[in-house]
């Protein structure tokens, strides 16, 4: 498999104090899959007994699928986007095999609407039947992170569904909005794609599973985040106005609502890690 870049820490909440926890790498699909994943990712831990980590990660608009081995065993699981920040804690050993869907890319093996799967978790035979139960232990038995990534891609070419254009037209709407600090309403998006406001609400129901504001404020929270954690120097009141809040007080509600404390308190937490 060939790696991929897996420096960036965004949506990683206070991602210094994880550093030397667990080790993170990233791996690209093949062309086949590209349309419908953005990358695998593994995770492997060892700690002391006794000591735990709590890692929290504000989680991208993505459906993930996991294979997961620790202490309590193995599983398989599908995580739809979590309504909260995703929260795990980390004992002893460890190690993960995640497959994240690009947004809009996990329906064409679902097809349902991925709204069923917000804030919840299904085993991986829930959601692509009996024929997937051997998935976990051969991914997981594969070996190496990359051994396994190459194994979960070989499984998951075996049930290779066709491209959906709307699911695709979704990703490209999500990936702009990440990359674009200028789309801050959902009127932006609708501007730039040409679709009414309750086209875009359908569209993210049925293919992202969130709402087109749930995507922007997302976004610009992990923006928030990432600045607050990497630059000593950056402004409230110039950064909320940036990302598109009517003031300093909103922008503040709305961080301390997903991320349960204040700019200033997380602040002062990433400079102590």
């Amino acid at each position: 498999m060939k790696p991929k870049d897996s420096s960036s820490t965004r949506g990683i909440v206070h991602a210094d104090a994880g550093r030397d926890k667990f080790k993170l790498s990233r791996y690209e699909p093949g062309p086949a899959l590209r349309p419908f994943i953005e990358h695998y990712w593994a995770i492997r831990y060892e700690l002391p007994g006794g000591i735990s980590h709590t890692q929290t990660v504000l989680s991208y608009p993505n459906v993930h699928l996991a294979f997961e081995q620790d202490e309590e065993g193995r599983r398989a699981l599908v995580y739809g986007i979590p309504s909260r920040p995703f929260v795990r804690e980390l004992r002893g050993a460890g190690q993960v095999l995640g497959v994240k869907f690009r947004a809009g890319g996990f329906f064409p093996f679902w097809q349902r609407d991925v709204s069923l799967l917000t804030g919840s978790t299904i085993a991986l035979t829930e959601a692509l039947g009996q024929e997937a139960c051997g998935w976990m232990d051969a991914v997981l038995g594969a070996g190496d992170d990359a051994a396994m990534a190459g194994q979960a891609e070989v499984l998951l070419l075996s049930r290779l569904p066709e491209r959906n254009e709307q699911a695709e037209l979704a990703d490209r709407i999500v990936q702009e909005v990440m990359n674009d600090l200028g789309v801050t309403k959902v009127e932006h998006m609708r501007e730039r794609s040409g679709l009414s406001i309750r086209q875009l609400q359908r569209l993210f129901r049925k293919y992202v599973g969130v709402t087109p504001k749930w995507v922007i404020k997302r976004f610009r929270l992990q923006e928030v985040a990432d600045r607050l954690e990497s630059d000593a120097s950056v402004q409230w009141a110039e950064l909320a106005d940036q990302l598109g809040y009517f003031d300093q007080a909103h922008f503040i509600k709305d961080f301390k609502s997903v991320l349960g404390q204040s700019p200033s308190a997380y602040r002062k937490q990433s400079s102590c890690s």
